[in-house]
């Protein structure tokens, strides 16, 4: 069963005060772990961005296929012509336009829940569990679906409202917002609030080293992935989760997941 009101209050109080209490964390330590850590999940984490690609095809296919069936026609004649491009925007109406942003939404909602069973795998697999392809969909039920949900909208209007305050505030919120979803997989018991909460307590705790972190390791990823044909970028892409994970590791830690298991 879930966890009642007062239990939930508790285990926000103990994180917040995990994070207020938290030690001084070494950006190379990390590093280095993160990088011994990505010899245990590089496959997971190409299975993750498959399982990704596969999710986001079918919107792909409704945004896209029109714009090239409009090329090849262009092709046909042999020179451009932006009117058959006016004429396509020009048509679209509010309902199409609000479908695609309902099912990016939707999209959005399953990729998050597919990154919160990455987490959970790349968990065991740093303590040497045994992992399983399910694992992924371990957050694949009605229940989850609905907070994952509400967590994306929250993420949306803080991107939104960071962007309108003239883009400098979305490098401070890219921290918080990036523990989000760790939150969230080792805590799916907490309310909304609370995880967003826990989420951008530990960003601020930690926001120069995480920035860092995510800065190095996202480059990392992509020049490695293009030096493996572009194609290595599949199987480099989950790096820049490793150093979140780790930081979220040393701060909260995981001693408070196994009650809350056996509760649910």
């Amino acid at each position: 069963m879930k966890l009642n009101k007062q239990q939930r209050m508790s285990k926000i109080t103990v994180i917040l005060e995990k994070i207020n209490q938290a030690k001084p964390l070494d950006f190379g330590t990390i590093f280095s772990d993160s990088i011994e850590l990505f010899k245990k999940t590089w496959l997971q984490g190409f299975l993750l961005q498959i399982f990704t690609i596969i999710i986001m095809m079918p919107l792909i296919i409704v945004i896209y296929v029109p714009l090239i069936g409009i090329m090849l026609a262009q092709s046909e004649k042999g020179y451009p012509d932006p009117n058959p491009f006016a004429n396509f925007f020009a048509g679209m109406s509010i309902f199409y336009i609000l479908f695609i942003i309902v099912a990016v939404f939707a999209l959005s909602t399953i990729s998050f829940v597919l990154n919160a069973g990455f987490f959970r795998i790349m968990k065991k697999l740093d303590f040497n569990e045994e992992v399983t392809s399910s694992d992924f969909f371990y957050f694949f039920k009605s229940h989850y679906f609905n907070k994952t949900f509400m967590l994306m909208l929250a993420t949306v209007g803080i991107a939104i409202v960071a962007v309108l305050l003239c883009y400098v505030p979305i490098f401070y919120a890219l921290v918080p917002l990036s523990f989000i979803n760790m939150v969230f997989a080792f805590n799916p018991d907490l309310s909304t609030s609370d995880i967003v909460k826990a989420s951008f307590k530990l960003g601020n705790k930690k926001w120069l080293l995480a920035f860092g972190l995510i800065i190095i390791s996202s480059l990392l990823a992509q020049i490695v992935g293009m030096i493996m044909c572009f194609v290595g970028v599949l199987f480099t892409a989950a790096f820049v989760y490793h150093p979140t994970y780790l930081i979220y590791k040393e701060v909260i830690g995981f001693e408070e997941e196994n009650p809350v298991e056996v509760i649910e």
